[in-house]
């Protein structure tokens, strides 16, 4: 019943509109900004609202490094290394390689114009909230989207693995993915201000192809996010194809969580508010079980290589 009338309120307000015009996008910093790239040129930027986890915001080098967020900045200004995924495109790395040759090694390689935006943001953290920071970042950047993170406040995260309990970057950058994950464990945080309401005042909400466990379950599992969700119409992007992850350490945090690596596991993550999933051409082989769970599911291309890629994809979700 409940999908039965957030179908109705989606198509009601889509006959009125002509279109979809309110769009929120949940995003990590990988898979989703590679479908924020087409999703970005065939709408208006200023109706446009990403809310970007921040489970792995930390310091690093002295600097708060903010990574979703960042590139999801630099993605939405064109920016963005879209090579890496991370910093700037055409950045140098002077500072670097002085701190190499100093003895000091860096966990992050940062670029020096990268390294500027996270000095900035380090020095305005000391007097504004990180939405308050992300906000003026981004206006300075020209970017007229709305950019949210998650919460103002830092999510503690931890890895449990076969050789010890790990940092989420320990685990990333020392330890190269390779550990069995036993668990993945991080604190509850509260929605950052204007979070919940722009759920609410969307169109329809996108979940990108981004890390379940680690980009998007922190940001649904905030207090009043699941609640909005059932609201609104909402569509996802299976970062799977196959048992394979579109990209980082997703299959082994889906196993540590008791989920099946594929885009089944991921239906079972979202189905409490889950209107339409996409998953990819190749895996009709799901189709008829996700369907059990999901009103809509659709096989499309979901391997995005080229801009064309991106922009068939993202016109299919909103048209």
């Amino acid at each position: 019943m409940r999908q039965v009338l957030v179908n109705l309120f989606a198509m009601k307000k889509l006959i009125c509109l002509g279109s979809v015009t309110m769009i929120t996008i949940l995003s990590g910093g990988t898979g989703t900004p590679k479908l924020l790239q087409g999703i970005k040129e065939i709408i208006k930027a200023k109706d446009l609202t990403v809310i970007v986890n921040t489970l792995e915001n930390n310091y690093f080098s002295g600097v708060y490094v903010s990574a979703d967020v960042d590139t999801v900045m630099y993605t939405l200004c064109d920016l963005i290394n879209d090579k890496t995924w991370y910093g700037r495109v055409d950045d140098t790395f002077y500072t670097h390689e002085v701190l190499e040759e100093l003895g000091f090694h860096e966990t992050l390689r940062i670029g020096d114009k990268d390294r500027a935006l996270k000095i900035q943001k380090t020095e305005l953290l000391k007097e504004y909230s990180l939405q308050d920071v992300v906000k003026i970042q981004k206006n300075a950047l020209g970017i007229e989207s709305t950019i949210l993170p998650m919460s103002n406040t830092q999510p503690h995260v931890t890895i449990d693995t076969d050789e010890g309990m790990l940092s989420f970057h320990d685990f990333l950058i020392t330890h190269q993915s390779k550990p069995h994950v036993n668990d993945v464990i991080y604190s509850p945080v509260e929605a950052a201000d204007g979070v919940i309401e722009s759920i609410e005042n969307s169109d329809t909400v996108i979940i990108g192809p981004s890390n379940p466990i680690t980009s998007i379950n922190p940001i649904i599992n905030m207090p009043g996010v699941k609640k909005a969700l059932k609201n609104v119409y909402v569509t996802s992007v299976s970062p799977f194809i196959s048992n394979n992850a579109i990209s980082g350490p997703a299959s082994k945090f889906m196993m540590a969580k008791g989920y099946s690596n594929d885009c089944v596991g991921v239906a079972s993550i979202y189905k409490d508010f889950l209107n339409h999933y996409i998953i990819n051409n190749t895996d009709d082989k799901y189709k008829h079980i996700i369907e059990n769970e999901i009103p809509k599911v659709s096989l499309e291309n979901i391997i995005l290589k080229t801009m064309e890629d991106k922009i068939k994809l993202a016109k299919m979700i909103l048209e």
